[in-house]
């Protein structure tokens, strides 16, 4: 009896951490497409803030004395032109539509991984299902109904670093609940953030998308570090 439960119990191991570096292994590539997707945010707000930069104010006395010292016909179509350069508007007008279909085509990216790493949680799940009958108690206790209040994030991120010094199976499988939390929040921010980019938004709006995007609120460091930690 003994023997056979030790055997499952090696077996539960080898499969474990085949799935928790899968789960990383995803995490990375989310990790690699947030990085890009920042950098078109940032790409959308410089664009944008470019096509509606304000013309040169010419009730400066000083700014007028140097415009009229080189009133080149160049400067003269300049002007015609409501202060924008024509070759430059069309430049920022492409990068404005490449970055939104990029952060559009992110999505789509962040979305498979997020639904593999969910795939993957489930894995673990039913692993530990068909070892021991059910879910052990700790796996009930910190993900039952209060897996989906976000209000409790924080605390469940607390009670699973103090699990995680000596791994077992259902840490891992508690660890993987947790960041998967997180992702998907993290997920979900994109993705209305996204959905929010138009013409209007404001400059404060575009700042405040572009903190947040690099900021990543819903990722707590220290759960990912733990979890990094535990790979063989």
């Amino acid at each position: 009896m003994g023997s056979r439960e030790n055997r499952l119990n090696s077996d539960l191991k080898e499969i474990t951490i085949h799935i928790f570096r899968d789960f990383l292994t995803g995490i990375t590539k989310i990790d690699e497409l947030v990085s890009t997707g920042n950098s078109l945010l940032l790409g959308f707000q410089q664009a944008l803030e470019f096509l509606r930069r304000p013309p040169i104010d010419r009730t400066s006395e000083l700014v007028d004395k140097i415009i009229a010292a080189n009133e080149t016909m160049r400067v003269k179509s300049y002007f015609e032109a409501g202060c924008i350069n024509t070759h430059d508007a069309v430049q920022n007008l492409s990068k404005l539509n490449s970055c939104k279909h990029g952060l559009m085509d992110h999505l789509s990216k962040a979305k498979v991984i997020v639904t593999e790493l969910d795939g993957l949680l489930e894995d673990m799940t039913n692993a530990i299902q068909t070892t021991f009958g059910n879910l052990p108690p700790i796996w009930d206790m910190s993900f039952g109904d209060e897996l989906n209040e976000q209000s409790s994030t924080e605390n469940k991120e607390e009670m699973a670093l103090s699990h995680f010094q000596s791994p077992h199976v259902t840490h891992f499988a508690t660890l993987m609940a947790i960041i998967y939390s997180m992702v998907k929040q993290d997920y979900v921010m994109q993705e209305k953030i996204i959905s929010a980019l138009n013409m209007k938004s404001s400059s404060g709006e575009l700042e405040s998308y572009c903190l947040m995007w690099s900021l990543r609120p819903y990722i707590n460091e220290e759960v990912m570090h733990q979890a990094w930690k535990h790979i063989p």
